[in-house]
Protein backbone atom coordinates (compact mmCIF):
# COMPACT_ATOMS: atom_id res chain seq x y z
CA UNK A 1 0.00 0.00 0.00
CA UNK A 2 1.94 3.04 -1.28
CA UNK A 3 -1.38 5.82 -1.59
CA UNK A 4 -4.32 6.24 0.87
CA UNK A 5 -6.45 8.58 0.14
CA UNK A 6 -8.69 10.02 2.58
CA UNK A 7 -11.88 11.97 1.38
CA UNK A 8 -13.02 14.62 4.20
CA UNK A 9 -11.29 16.99 5.77
CA UNK A 10 -12.89 16.97 9.25
CA UNK A 11 -12.24 15.24 12.43
CA UNK A 12 -12.51 11.91 11.30
CA UNK A 13 -10.17 12.01 8.41
CA UNK A 14 -7.64 13.90 10.00
CA UNK A 15 -8.03 10.95 12.85
CA UNK A 16 -7.63 8.37 10.09
CA UNK A 17 -4.14 10.46 9.08
CA UNK A 18 -2.73 10.58 12.21
CA UNK A 19 -3.08 6.94 12.96
CA UNK A 20 -1.94 5.91 9.62
CA UNK A 21 1.30 7.82 10.35
CA UNK A 22 1.48 6.63 14.07
CA UNK A 23 0.61 2.95 12.87
CA UNK A 24 4.14 3.62 10.73
CA UNK A 25 2.49 4.08 7.07
CA UNK A 26 5.18 6.01 5.42
CA UNK A 27 3.39 5.98 1.67
CA UNK A 28 1.71 8.94 0.65
CA UNK A 29 -1.18 10.66 1.96
CA UNK A 30 -3.81 12.79 0.27
CA UNK A 31 -6.57 14.25 1.90
CA UNK A 32 -9.74 15.68 -0.55
CA UNK A 33 -11.90 17.93 0.97
CA UNK A 34 -15.09 20.09 -0.26
CA UNK A 35 -14.63 22.83 2.03
CA UNK A 36 -11.68 25.42 1.87
CA UNK A 37 -10.69 25.40 5.11
CA UNK A 38 -8.04 23.48 7.25
CA UNK A 39 -9.24 20.67 9.71
CA UNK A 40 -11.23 22.69 12.27
CA UNK A 41 -13.77 21.84 14.85
CA UNK A 42 -16.95 22.07 14.50
CA UNK A 43 -18.94 21.50 17.91
CA UNK A 44 -17.78 25.61 18.77
CA UNK A 45 -19.47 27.17 16.29
CA UNK A 46 -22.86 27.08 17.55
CA UNK A 47 -21.10 27.95 20.94
CA UNK A 48 -17.57 30.26 21.42
CA UNK A 49 -17.47 30.90 17.97
CA UNK A 50 -20.95 32.10 17.23
CA UNK A 51 -21.14 33.94 20.33
CA UNK A 52 -17.35 35.75 19.08
CA UNK A 53 -15.61 34.40 21.86
CA UNK A 54 -13.14 32.66 19.55
CA UNK A 55 -12.30 33.70 16.29
CA UNK A 56 -10.84 30.84 13.54
CA UNK A 57 -7.52 30.22 14.82
CA UNK A 58 -8.95 29.09 17.97
CA UNK A 59 -11.04 26.34 16.35
CA UNK A 60 -8.58 24.81 14.12
CA UNK A 61 -8.06 21.39 15.09
CA UNK A 62 -4.18 21.13 14.62
CA UNK A 63 -1.70 23.91 14.71
CA UNK A 64 0.16 24.23 10.89
CA UNK A 65 3.32 22.43 12.36
CA UNK A 66 1.23 19.56 13.75
CA UNK A 67 0.03 18.80 10.79
CA UNK A 68 2.94 19.60 8.67
CA UNK A 69 4.77 16.56 10.70
CA UNK A 70 1.80 14.47 9.03
CA UNK A 71 3.45 15.02 5.94
CA UNK A 72 0.07 15.11 3.70
CA UNK A 73 -1.54 16.49 0.70
CA UNK A 74 -4.33 18.59 0.69
CA UNK A 75 -6.97 19.14 -1.85
CA UNK A 76 -9.33 20.90 -0.50
CA UNK A 77 -12.35 23.32 -2.25
CA UNK A 78 -12.93 20.48 -5.12
CA UNK A 79 -15.19 17.59 -3.07
CA UNK A 80 -15.61 13.72 -4.60
CA UNK A 81 -17.85 13.71 -7.12
CA UNK A 82 -17.65 9.57 -7.88
CA UNK A 83 -15.92 6.52 -6.56
CA UNK A 84 -14.57 3.50 -9.01
CA UNK A 85 -13.50 0.36 -6.39
CA UNK A 86 -12.66 -1.13 -9.37
CA UNK A 87 -10.26 1.08 -11.01
CA UNK A 88 -9.44 2.56 -7.67
CA UNK A 89 -9.90 6.22 -8.42
CA UNK A 90 -11.82 8.74 -7.16
CA UNK A 91 -13.13 11.88 -9.14
CA UNK A 92 -13.34 15.46 -7.70
CA UNK A 93 -14.92 18.57 -8.93
CA UNK A 94 -12.16 20.25 -10.19
CA UNK A 95 -12.03 17.07 -13.01
CA UNK A 96 -9.14 15.69 -11.12
CA UNK A 97 -9.03 11.95 -10.23
CA UNK A 98 -6.84 10.02 -7.36
CA UNK A 99 -6.14 6.66 -7.61
CA UNK A 100 -5.74 4.46 -4.39
CA UNK A 101 -4.36 1.47 -3.06
CA UNK A 102 -6.80 2.51 1.09
CA UNK A 103 -9.43 4.40 0.82
CA UNK A 104 -10.99 6.24 4.46
CA UNK A 105 -14.69 7.43 2.89
CA UNK A 106 -15.20 10.59 5.57
CA UNK A 107 -17.45 12.71 3.97
CA UNK A 108 -19.75 13.70 7.08
CA UNK A 109 -23.27 15.31 6.42
CA UNK A 110 -25.16 18.50 5.47
CA UNK A 111 -27.75 20.44 6.92
CA UNK A 112 -31.27 19.37 6.36
CA UNK A 113 -33.46 21.33 4.66
CA UNK A 114 -37.09 22.34 4.31
CA UNK A 115 -39.31 21.45 1.43
CA UNK A 116 -39.23 24.47 -0.78
CA UNK A 117 -37.13 26.59 1.61
CA UNK A 118 -36.80 30.14 -0.37
CA UNK A 119 -33.83 31.71 -1.05
CA UNK A 120 -33.88 34.94 1.15
CA UNK A 121 -31.56 36.77 3.04
CA UNK A 122 -31.59 36.36 6.60
CA UNK A 123 -32.34 31.97 6.85
CA UNK A 124 -29.01 30.38 7.61
CA UNK A 125 -28.13 27.26 8.20
CA UNK A 126 -25.28 25.56 11.08
CA UNK A 127 -22.91 23.19 9.59
CA UNK A 128 -19.82 24.59 8.70
CA UNK A 129 -17.33 27.29 9.39
CA UNK A 130 -18.38 29.43 6.52
CA UNK A 131 -22.49 28.63 8.24
CA UNK A 132 -21.35 29.95 11.24
CA UNK A 133 -19.30 33.32 9.93
CA UNK A 134 -22.60 34.36 8.00
CA UNK A 135 -24.83 33.85 10.72
CA UNK A 136 -22.87 35.73 13.39
CA UNK A 137 -22.42 38.43 10.72
CA UNK A 138 -26.02 38.61 10.80
CA UNK A 139 -26.45 38.67 14.50
CA UNK A 140 -23.84 41.04 15.28
CA UNK A 141 -24.23 43.72 12.76
CA UNK A 142 -27.65 44.85 14.33
CA UNK A 143 -28.15 48.09 16.15
CA UNK A 144 -31.00 46.38 17.66
CA UNK A 145 -31.34 42.45 18.81
CA UNK A 146 -32.56 40.09 16.01
CA UNK A 147 -36.06 38.96 16.36
CA UNK A 148 -34.72 34.81 15.83
CA UNK A 149 -36.65 31.62 14.84
CA UNK A 150 -35.03 28.50 15.02
CA UNK A 151 -36.70 25.40 13.17
CA UNK A 152 -36.04 22.85 15.31
CA UNK A 153 -35.37 21.75 18.48
CA UNK A 154 -32.17 19.48 18.44
CA UNK A 155 -28.86 20.26 20.23
CA UNK A 156 -27.59 22.25 17.26
CA UNK A 157 -30.29 24.32 17.26
CA UNK A 158 -30.94 25.00 20.69
CA UNK A 159 -27.20 26.11 21.24
CA UNK A 160 -27.63 28.57 18.95
CA UNK A 161 -30.65 29.60 20.35
CA UNK A 162 -28.97 30.08 23.78
CA UNK A 163 -26.13 31.96 22.17
CA UNK A 164 -27.91 34.22 20.39
CA UNK A 165 -30.26 35.06 23.76
CA UNK A 166 -27.36 35.56 26.17
CA UNK A 167 -24.40 36.79 23.43
CA UNK A 168 -26.73 39.38 21.33
CA UNK A 169 -30.18 39.76 23.46
CA UNK A 170 -32.28 37.96 20.79
CA UNK A 171 -35.77 37.48 21.25
CA UNK A 172 -36.02 33.95 20.64
CA UNK A 173 -38.37 31.70 19.50
CA UNK A 174 -37.78 27.69 18.81
CA UNK A 175 -39.91 26.10 16.53
CA UNK A 176 -40.70 21.93 17.30
CA UNK A 177 -42.75 19.69 15.16
CA UNK A 178 -42.05 16.74 17.74
CA UNK A 179 -44.38 17.09 21.60
CA UNK A 180 -40.81 18.24 23.50
CA UNK A 181 -37.21 18.85 22.49
CA UNK A 182 -35.14 16.32 21.46
CA UNK A 183 -37.40 13.73 21.94
CA UNK A 184 -35.21 10.70 19.69
CA UNK A 185 -32.39 11.41 21.45
CA UNK A 186 -33.60 11.88 25.63
CA UNK A 187 -37.42 10.85 25.09
CA UNK A 188 -40.18 13.28 25.97
CA UNK A 189 -39.89 14.00 29.79
CA UNK A 190 -35.94 14.68 29.89
CA UNK A 191 -36.11 16.60 26.43
CA UNK A 192 -38.93 19.16 28.20
CA UNK A 193 -36.56 19.28 31.33
CA UNK A 194 -33.55 20.36 28.93
CA UNK A 195 -36.76 22.57 27.35
CA UNK A 196 -37.60 24.21 30.79
CA UNK A 197 -33.40 25.89 30.84
CA UNK A 198 -34.25 27.43 27.75
CA UNK A 199 -37.84 28.63 29.19
CA UNK A 200 -36.33 30.21 32.21
CA UNK A 201 -33.80 32.15 30.14
CA UNK A 202 -36.71 33.82 28.10
CA UNK A 203 -36.39 31.57 25.26
CA UNK A 204 -39.76 30.78 23.71
CA UNK A 205 -40.55 27.05 22.71
CA UNK A 206 -43.33 25.64 21.03
CA UNK A 207 -43.86 21.95 20.72
CA UNK A 208 -46.26 20.09 18.37
CA UNK A 209 -46.17 23.17 15.45
CA UNK A 210 -46.00 22.99 12.00
CA UNK A 211 -43.98 25.04 9.90
CA UNK A 212 -46.28 25.61 6.65
CA UNK A 213 -44.00 28.29 4.98
CA UNK A 214 -40.77 30.69 5.39
CA UNK A 215 -42.01 33.99 4.11
CA UNK A 216 -39.75 38.00 3.20
CA UNK A 217 -40.57 41.06 1.96
CA UNK A 218 -38.39 40.59 -1.00
CA UNK A 219 -35.35 39.69 -0.63
CA UNK A 220 -35.30 39.34 3.25
CA UNK A 221 -36.81 36.78 5.42
CA UNK A 222 -39.30 38.48 7.55
CA UNK A 223 -41.18 35.83 9.18
CA UNK A 224 -42.36 32.15 9.67
CA UNK A 225 -46.42 30.66 8.78
CA UNK A 226 -47.35 27.94 10.72
CA UNK A 227 -49.89 25.11 10.12
CA UNK A 228 -52.43 26.91 12.05
CA UNK A 229 -51.74 29.99 9.67
CA UNK A 230 -50.09 32.02 12.73
CA UNK A 231 -47.16 34.32 11.78
CA UNK A 232 -44.16 33.81 13.59
CA UNK A 233 -42.37 37.54 13.48
CA UNK A 234 -38.07 36.90 12.18
CA UNK A 235 -35.51 38.69 10.83
CA UNK A 236 -33.07 35.87 11.75
CA UNK A 237 -34.30 32.39 10.49
CA UNK A 238 -31.73 29.26 11.43
CA UNK A 239 -33.19 26.03 10.06
CA UNK A 240 -31.73 23.07 12.18
CA UNK A 241 -33.73 19.93 11.10
CA UNK A 242 -31.01 17.38 10.91
CA UNK A 243 -28.56 16.68 8.77
CA UNK A 244 -28.56 14.25 5.52
CA UNK A 245 -25.18 12.04 4.87
CA UNK A 246 -22.92 12.95 2.06
CA UNK A 247 -23.16 10.03 -0.20
CA UNK A 248 -24.58 11.55 -3.37
CA UNK A 249 -20.85 10.68 -4.37
CA UNK A 250 -20.88 7.34 -3.94
CA UNK A 251 -23.99 6.22 -5.92
CA UNK A 252 -23.26 3.92 -8.57
CA UNK A 253 -19.72 3.04 -6.67
CA UNK A 254 -21.25 -0.29 -6.09
CA UNK A 255 -21.22 0.27 -1.84
CA UNK A 256 -24.25 0.07 0.32
CA UNK A 257 -26.40 3.29 1.08
CA UNK A 258 -29.10 3.33 3.22
CA UNK A 259 -28.99 6.61 5.41
CA UNK A 260 -24.94 6.12 5.10
CA UNK A 261 -22.43 3.77 3.97
CA UNK A 262 -23.72 0.18 5.20
CA UNK A 263 -20.39 -0.91 6.57
CA UNK A 264 -19.50 -4.16 8.36
CA UNK A 265 -18.19 -4.50 11.93
CA UNK A 266 -15.14 -3.45 11.24
CA UNK A 267 -16.15 -0.38 9.74
CA UNK A 268 -15.15 -2.03 6.11
CA UNK A 269 -17.72 -0.40 3.69
CA UNK A 270 -17.88 -3.68 1.58
CA UNK A 271 -14.91 -3.17 -0.88
CA UNK A 272 -11.40 -4.06 -0.62
CA UNK A 273 -9.48 -1.69 1.13
CA UNK A 274 -12.26 0.96 1.56
CA UNK A 275 -13.16 1.69 5.24
CA UNK A 276 -15.40 4.54 6.47
CA UNK A 277 -15.75 6.48 9.64
CA UNK A 278 -17.56 9.75 11.26
CA UNK A 279 -21.10 10.35 10.72
CA UNK A 280 -22.26 8.79 7.39
CA UNK A 281 -21.40 5.58 8.86
CA UNK A 282 -23.66 3.04 9.39
CA UNK A 283 -22.36 -0.65 11.22
CA UNK A 284 -23.47 -3.06 13.87
CA UNK A 285 -22.06 -1.84 17.23
CA UNK A 286 -21.41 -5.22 19.06
CA UNK A 287 -21.58 -3.24 22.79
CA UNK A 288 -25.16 -2.86 22.05
CA UNK A 289 -26.38 -5.38 19.52
CA UNK A 290 -27.77 -3.19 17.22
CA UNK A 291 -26.75 -1.12 13.54
CA UNK A 292 -26.63 2.68 14.50
CA UNK A 293 -25.42 5.56 12.66
CA UNK A 294 -24.40 8.20 15.35
CA UNK A 295 -23.90 12.10 14.67
CA UNK A 296 -21.15 12.41 17.81
CA UNK A 297 -17.78 14.22 17.96
CA UNK A 298 -16.23 11.23 20.01
CA UNK A 299 -17.37 8.76 17.31
CA UNK A 300 -16.14 10.28 14.81
CA UNK A 301 -12.74 10.37 16.52
CA UNK A 302 -12.99 7.07 17.38
CA UNK A 303 -14.17 5.92 14.24
CA UNK A 304 -11.44 7.68 12.17
CA UNK A 305 -8.59 6.07 14.40
CA UNK A 306 -10.27 2.28 14.07
CA UNK A 307 -10.76 2.84 10.20
CA UNK A 308 -6.80 3.93 9.44
CA UNK A 309 -6.08 0.99 12.17
CA UNK A 310 -8.09 -1.84 10.25
CA UNK A 311 -6.95 -0.56 6.77
CA UNK A 312 -3.61 -0.92 7.80
CA UNK A 313 -4.09 -4.17 9.55
CA UNK A 314 -5.55 -5.60 6.42
CA UNK A 315 -2.66 -4.46 4.02
CA UNK A 316 -0.39 -6.46 6.26
CA UNK A 317 -2.35 -9.64 6.45
CA UNK A 318 -3.66 -9.05 10.10
CA UNK A 319 -6.90 -9.61 11.17
CA UNK A 320 -9.25 -6.46 11.40
CA UNK A 321 -11.27 -5.52 14.78
CA UNK A 322 -14.74 -5.15 15.29
CA UNK A 323 -15.49 -1.18 16.35
CA UNK A 324 -17.46 -1.07 19.69
CA UNK A 325 -17.92 1.91 21.28
CA UNK A 326 -20.44 3.57 23.86
CA UNK A 327 -21.85 6.72 22.25
CA UNK A 328 -20.99 10.10 24.16
CA UNK A 329 -22.02 13.56 23.46
CA UNK A 330 -21.92 16.58 25.29
CA UNK A 331 -23.78 20.47 24.47
CA UNK A 332 -23.18 23.54 26.61
CA UNK A 333 -26.80 25.73 26.51
CA UNK A 334 -26.60 28.83 29.10
CA UNK A 335 -25.45 27.52 32.28
CA UNK A 336 -26.13 23.59 31.85
CA UNK A 337 -23.58 21.44 30.55
CA UNK A 338 -25.48 18.36 29.24
CA UNK A 339 -23.92 14.76 28.95
CA UNK A 340 -25.57 11.84 27.60
CA UNK A 341 -23.87 8.38 27.27
CA UNK A 342 -24.80 5.34 25.60
CA UNK A 343 -27.86 4.58 23.35
CA UNK A 344 -31.86 4.86 24.51
CA UNK A 345 -34.51 3.88 23.03
CA UNK A 346 -38.53 4.75 23.03
CA UNK A 347 -39.19 1.71 25.63
CA UNK A 348 -36.85 2.49 28.14
CA UNK A 349 -37.45 2.85 32.14
CA UNK A 350 -35.95 6.60 32.65
CA UNK A 351 -35.01 7.22 36.17
CA UNK A 352 -33.38 10.38 37.81
CA UNK A 353 -30.93 8.86 40.36
CA UNK A 354 -29.46 12.20 41.42
CA UNK A 355 -30.00 15.99 41.82
CA UNK A 356 -33.51 17.69 40.56
CA UNK A 357 -34.60 18.57 37.21
CA UNK A 358 -36.39 21.74 38.89
CA UNK A 359 -33.11 22.62 39.87
CA UNK A 360 -31.55 21.71 36.46
CA UNK A 361 -28.80 19.49 37.77
CA UNK A 362 -29.12 16.03 38.17
CA UNK A 363 -28.68 12.61 36.11
CA UNK A 364 -31.13 10.06 35.19
CA UNK A 365 -30.69 6.59 33.74
CA UNK A 366 -32.16 4.72 31.11
CA UNK A 367 -32.64 1.02 31.11
CA UNK A 368 -34.30 -2.00 28.92
CA UNK A 369 -34.58 -5.39 29.52
CA UNK A 370 -32.67 -5.72 32.37
CA UNK A 371 -29.52 -3.82 31.38
CA UNK A 372 -28.28 0.07 31.63
CA UNK A 373 -29.04 1.25 27.99
CA UNK A 374 -27.66 5.18 28.99
CA UNK A 375 -26.91 7.69 31.34
CA UNK A 376 -28.27 11.44 31.28
CA UNK A 377 -26.06 14.39 33.28
CA UNK A 378 -27.09 17.96 33.15
CA UNK A 379 -24.33 19.69 35.28
CA UNK A 380 -23.14 16.88 37.09
CA UNK A 381 -20.42 15.34 35.43
CA UNK A 382 -18.48 13.39 37.89
CA UNK A 383 -21.84 11.25 38.40
CA UNK A 384 -22.20 10.71 35.03
CA UNK A 385 -18.72 10.16 33.18
CA UNK A 386 -18.24 7.15 35.14
CA UNK A 387 -21.26 5.34 33.67
CA UNK A 388 -19.66 4.78 30.41
CA UNK A 389 -17.49 1.63 32.12
CA UNK A 390 -20.46 0.20 33.23
CA UNK A 391 -21.79 0.72 29.84
CA UNK A 392 -19.19 -0.88 28.29
CA UNK A 393 -19.18 -3.40 30.51
CA UNK A 394 -22.96 -4.33 29.95
CA UNK A 395 -23.96 -3.71 33.42
CA UNK A 396 -27.21 -4.92 34.84
CA UNK A 397 -29.81 -2.27 35.58
CA UNK A 398 -29.86 -3.15 39.06
CA UNK A 399 -25.89 -3.07 39.39
CA UNK A 400 -26.14 0.68 37.58
CA UNK A 401 -29.04 1.93 40.30
CA UNK A 402 -27.06 1.01 43.01
CA UNK A 403 -23.85 2.32 42.16
CA UNK A 404 -25.43 5.20 41.08
CA UNK A 405 -27.24 5.32 44.81
CA UNK A 406 -23.73 5.33 46.03
CA UNK A 407 -22.15 8.04 44.34
CA UNK A 408 -24.78 10.33 45.55
CA UNK A 409 -24.76 9.94 48.98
Amino acid sequence: MEHVVVVGSSLAGLRACEVLRSGGFAGAITVVGAERHLPYDRPPLSKKFLAGEWDVDQIALRKPDALGELQLTFRLGAGATALDTVRRTITLADGGVEQYDGLVIATGASCRRLPNQPALAGIHELRTLDDAIALRTDLGSRAVPARVVVIGAGFIGLEAAATARRAYGCAVTVLEGLPAPLVRALGPDMGSAIGSIHGDQGVDIRCGVQVATIEGNGTRVSGVRLGDGSLVDADVVLVGIGVVPNTGWLVGSGLELRDGVVCDATLNAGAPGVYAAGDLVRWPNGLFGEEMRVEHWTTASEQGAAAASNLLAVSRGEEATPFETVPFFWSDQFDARIQYLGRGGEHDEVRVVAGSVQDHRFMALYGRNGRLRAALGVSMPKMVMPMRRLLAERATWDDALAFAAERAV
